[in-house]
């Protein structure tokens, strides 16, 4: 049953999922579901502490939801390591992702140039919809608002306290998110909650996916508007090559936006926090080197810089990669300036001087790290009976589609695996890790 409870004095629940987002509601209908293979339901709530439940995913896509992308794999993620990433994504794949939105009525198409899939109705509300239905089929109970202020370890369970009332349950499932888009409840609140419970967090915690920021008045600045392909070289201090992004690149009145540019953000912020020398810059013809622009200068000499560059960016864009290089832009260059032209078109540098915030970001680097979860359960290590999904988990994929993907395996594999762990305990007694599988550490 779905309901909106604004109170509740206290709750019984075998099963409490705190947050109902993508990886909730697919957590809490994983349970349901599991429990009903068994003919035993189990009592599950999923709790969300906002009035409107699925903010995050109602925005997500730019209103069109990118459900997930035609071809995942743990190179798409950062975070945790790919083979403990992989042995997750692999228990739920793509393909059991389109199976249960068209059981759900809900057909996919696949964007042509990005693999990205999405609702034939370009809506995400459908998503949502269908998530919310699942739900409710499963025999969820939803509360909300309610936010979880705290949560307890007692001998038969645990105790969450909201700000609707009181929850006792045998296990919870984590769901709460991380720290982007905070106006849709994941403000960082599940990062309290885990320490509270044993846990640490990765530092830093940073925004993914979030737009860069340039000192104002930057010339790049004044190409507000002007989208391109181009290729954003993370290097440390020692000038290592630490990580690429190549794009669509979106100059910006503030700085720069766009899919390169959002990939390699989060490389950026966490390289910052350890090695303040790192450097970021940009090629604005990815399919060209410095070598390779030199001698196309070289080749065109009697047309001059300007006309040479032109026949691969925009006027005005070449004209300011000339004035940044101090080269002319008719006539013959010295070898100095021409190899400096040369650089500044492919490594610009980029003293970038902040970013747009977690208000703006799409997903948040860093949370709990997955060393403290057995991966074949997503349960705690340090909290027997605590399981997570989602976000709030130190893993995050590059933009199109793979956070969500993210979210549904992890969803399901903690919400069948509580479900089954709580059918399989006695209703007095703690619950305990579930011995599934192998429970070596991956690291």
């Amino acid at each position: 049953m779905l309901a909106m409870a604004a109170t509740m004095a206290m709750i019984d629940a075998d099963l409490v999922v705190i947050g109902a987002g993508a990886a909730g509601l697919f957590a809490a209908t994983w349970a349901g579901r599991t429990a009903a293979v068994t003919g035993r339901p189990l009592a599950i709530i999923a709790v969300d502490g906002a009035k409107k439940i699925g903010a995050k995913i109602l925005v997500s896509g730019g209103g069109r939801c990118n459900v997930t992308h035609h071809a995942v794999t743990e190179i798409d993620y950062a975070g945790g390591t790919p083979p403990a990433i992989r042995k997750v994504l692999r228990r739920y794949t793509v393909a059991d992702t389109v199976r249960f939105f068209a059981d759900q009525g809900v057909e996919f198409y696949r964007e042509a140039d990005t693999g990205k899939l999405f609702p034939v109705t370009d809506s995400s509300r459908t998503i949502l919809d269908a998530l919310v239905r699942a739900a409710d089929a499963a025999g969820v109970r939803l509360v909300h608002p309610a936010r979880v202020t705290g949560i307890d370890r007692t001998a038969a369970g645990f105790v969450a306290t909201t700000t609707a009332g009181t929850i006792h349950a045998r296990r919870v499932i984590l769901c709460t998110g991380g720290k982007s888009l905070p106006k849709s409840g994941s403000d960082g609140g599940g990062f309290d909650l885990a320490r509270s419970l044993g846990h640490s967090i990765t530092d830093p915690i940073v925004p993914a996916l979030v737009p860069l920021v340039l000192p104002a008045g930057h010339w790049i600045t004044s190409l507000s508007g002007l989208a391109l392909p181009a290729t954003l070289v993370l290097r440390s201090g020692s000038g290592k090559r630490l990580q690429a992004a190549t794009g669509s690149t979106l100059c910006t009145h503030v700085g720069l936006s766009g899919p390169a540019v959002l990939d390699i953000s989060r490389h950026w912020l966490v390289a910052r926090h350890g090695d303040p020398a790192a450097t970021l810059s940009i090629n604005w013809v990815p399919d060209e080197s410095a070598e390779s622009i030199d001698q196309l200068l070289v080749d065109g000499q009697r047309r001059g810089p300007l006309a040479v560059l032109r026949e691969r960016l925009t006027d005005r864009l070449a004209r300011h990669l000339c004035e940044q290089a101090g080269a002319a832009i008719t006539g013959d260059l010295t070898r100095d300036a021409r190899r400096s032209l040369a650089a500044h078109v492919t490594a610009t540098p980029l003293p970038i001087v902040g970013d747009r915030g977690f208000t703006v970001a799409e997903a948040t680097a860093g949370g709990v790290p997955l060393t403290e979860v057995r991966l074949e359960t997503m349960e705690s290590r340090c909290c027997p009976g605590l399981h997570f999904a989602g976000e709030v988990l130190d893993v995050d994929g590059r933009i199109g589609g793979f956070n969500f993907q993210w979210a549904w395996a992890s969803g399901y594999v903690a919400g069948a695996s509580a479900a089954t762990a709580a059918l399989r305990s006695t209703a007095a007694g703690p619950t305990g890790p579930e011995a599934a599988g192998d429970d070596s550490r991956i690291s």
